[in-house]
């Protein structure tokens, strides 16, 4: 099987070229592409071309416009990224017979109260990212190409900068920290949503019916402030010697705390239909997050 790996340097895409490559012949790009291949999403015509000229079987986008702030300030980039992009891919996939993997996220609800979001709940994004998001999904679903879009929330990986890795120099810089309690999700490893995605991938091969959209987090929800309060615990415990300046981290809510882009107040999903499919069992967020912080302290 040739899979095209897009985004291959992203958090996700990092950890996607080790859980696809036992799956086939792994083609991994990034903005830079490669000889004759487009990697750059942005490219629509190149884009396409590169799909015609590899004829995948897999198609795994990796690739978005993920900066919530600073789409609203370019809407039309977020757009060609998060929308066009994918129409495009939908397309090439359906014209070779492709299945084309896309990920989307919790930001198409408008997380109001406090239920898990399910697959078939109403949409309503609350920015451009979420739209943007939102209308790439919907142009899959009507491009009839056999699809696997995951819908997921607050991702962090080992590599590169993350969430934890923000409060643990904080904490070693200031005595005092304020973080947002009343924002909720599950932190959802890139290592985990990789290793979901090639599962997944492997028995859509045998069961194609199991294709649509599904949610994938990890078990359990927290708020910023509690996953702040985990993370800095965990830390000390796994290195009691850790100099850490802060002694007080208060909890503030999210209007205390204004963005250009307004936040989901509930970000959790609902993975009872994945699990069910692919018969998996998704971890608890701590054990994740703890695993990176082995790896990162």
């Amino acid at each position: 099987m040739k899979i095209l790996l897009l985004g291959k340097n992203g958090q996700v895409g990092w950890e996607l070229q080790r859980s696809l490559a036992p799956l086939g012949e792994l083609v991994a790009l990034d903005r830079q592409g490669a000889p004759g291949l487009v990697g750059d999403v942005s490219d629509l015509d190149g884009l396409a071309a590169t799909v015609r000229a590899l004829q995948p079987q897999l198609i795994v986008n990796a690739a978005a416009h993920t900066a919530v702030d600073k789409a609203e300030s370019e809407p039309d980039l977020a757009r060609r990224l998060n929308a066009e992009a994918p129409a495009v891919l939908a397309r090439e996939a359906a014209a070779c017979g492709a299945l084309l993997v896309h990920y989307s996220t919790d930001y198409v609800f408008d997380g109001s109260g406090e239920r898990p979001w399910r697959e078939g709940d109403a949409t309503g994004p609350l920015g451009v990212y979420g739209r943007t998001k939102l209308e790439g999904e919907q142009a899959i679903a009507a491009s009839g190409c056999r699809h696997l879009i995951l819908r997921t929330s607050w991702v962090y990986a080992a590599r590169g900068g993350n969430f934890a890795k923000t409060m643990l120099r904080l904490a070693r810089e200031r005595e005092r920290l304020t973080v947002i309690d009343d924002q909720w999700g599950a932190p959802t490893g890139a290592e985990l949503i990789a290793d979901v995605t090639a599962q997944a991938a492997a028995q859509l091969r045998q069961a194609p019916g199991k294709a649509g959209l599904y949610h994938l987090a990890a078990a359990g929800a927290t708020t910023w402030f509690e996953y702040a309060k985990y993370v800095l615990a965990q830390a000390q415990r796994a290195q009691p010697a850790i100099e850490m300046k802060v002694t007080e981290v208060a909890p503030i809510a999210t209007r205390d705390y204004p963005t250009p882009a307004r936040r989901p107040h509930n970000s959790r999903l609902d993975c009872t239909r994945l699990q069910a499919a692919f018969d998996l069992r998704l971890p608890p967020w701590q054990d994740g997050v703890r695993r990176m912080l082995a790896e990162t302290l």
